[in-house]
């Protein structure tokens, strides 16, 4: 039994027409056995993922058909996800979780990966934990300072859920993120490592913590990241000139920024990140909280996900 948690809002709201039209219709040639749960609102698969996982004893075999975010929402649901075999469906618009595991976009191959080819691969996840004990799961990257501010404006962008309609979503991103980066005040970061050594970073613009290669619809942060091998792979960005970052920034789409002096990249299992001021912070890029202090860590082959 195969229980499939859908995004109807996905893909500029045509998770549900891909849902009906291609996924259903080819579940029901096949005679698999399934049962849909549809979301509704933001929150909503939280609680769904919450009631499958209560109610199902051993083995659960979970198919998500929405993006980064409902994966990320589905994770905060699941108490114990090494119970889960994963299969995803990406119809988000950043699909940073399949562009690394090379599940195809499209949602047909999608599902005949999942039910035919797919074998089940051990991913890590990771944590993120705030000051006041409040925990958050992530699976592809979490971040804090500009990645997650250019995040949370667009989750509140009525131009972007146009421009998504008119397959130009990404132009929404650059705008926003020219106008957060011109925007950001300077603020100092420092990041604890594991082994206690402590790294200060003087005008941080921010920094990712990776799981995957990709963030931000594409930008590969962490061209070194192994998803199963128990670390984070840290991006930190800071002192750079704001007009060296306006460069330096479109080079990351190749994994090449590094180049640029002042983009450090660190190889770790956990660290503690402070900042000045509390900025805002995301995983997946889904943003809930500002925060001046976060700690990370990594959960080594937490999840099997159909690749």
């Amino acid at each position: 039994m195969y229980h499939i948690i859908v995004n109807p809002a996905s893909r500029s709201g045509r998770g549900l027409q891909i849902w009906k039209n291609q996924i259903e219709p080819e579940l029901q040639s096949q005679n698999v056995p399934y049962r849909p749960y549809f979301s509704e609102k933001a929150g909503d698969t939280v609680r769904i993922a919450r009631e499958i996982f209560g109610r199902t004893e051993g083995p659960l075999s979970l198919i998500i058909l929405g993006g980064d975010g409902t994966v990320n929402e589905t994770l905060l649901g699941l108490e114990d996800t090494s119970r889960i075999t994963l299969g995803y469906i990406p119809t988000g618009s950043s699909n940073d979780l399949a562009r690394d595991l090379k599940i195809p976009r499209d949602a047909s191959l999608a599902l005949d990966l999942i039910l035919h080819s797919g074998t089940p691969h051990p991913m890590d996840l990771g944590t993120v934990t705030y000051p006041d004990g409040t925990t958050r799961r992530f699976a592809v990257s979490c971040g804090i300072g500009f990645d997650a501010a250019v995040c949370e404006e667009a989750l509140h962008s009525r131009i972007k859920t146009a421009m998504n309609r008119l397959g130009l979503g990404k132009l929404t991103y650059l705008g926003i993120a020219l106008k957060q980066l011109f925007a950001a005040k300077a603020v100092s970061g420092r990041l604890t490592m594991e082994d206690g050594s402590i790294i200060d970073i003087g005008n941080m613009l921010f920094t990712a913590c990776m799981l995957h290669r990709f963030e931000g619809g594409g930008f590969m942060f962490a061209p070194d990241a192994d998803d199963s091998d128990g670390f984070l792979n840290i991006c930190a960005v800071g002192d750079l000139p704001k007009l060296l970052i306006l460069f330096a920034l479109p080079t990351a789409f190749k994994g090449k920024h590094y180049r640029f002096k002042g983009i450090t990249p660190y190889k770790v299992r956990s660290l503690t990140l402070e900042t000045t001021i509390p900025l805002w912070v995301h995983a997946d890029g889904e943003v809930s909280r500002k925060s001046n202090r976060i700690h990370v860590t990594c959960e080594k082959d937490a999840i099997r996900v159909l690749r």
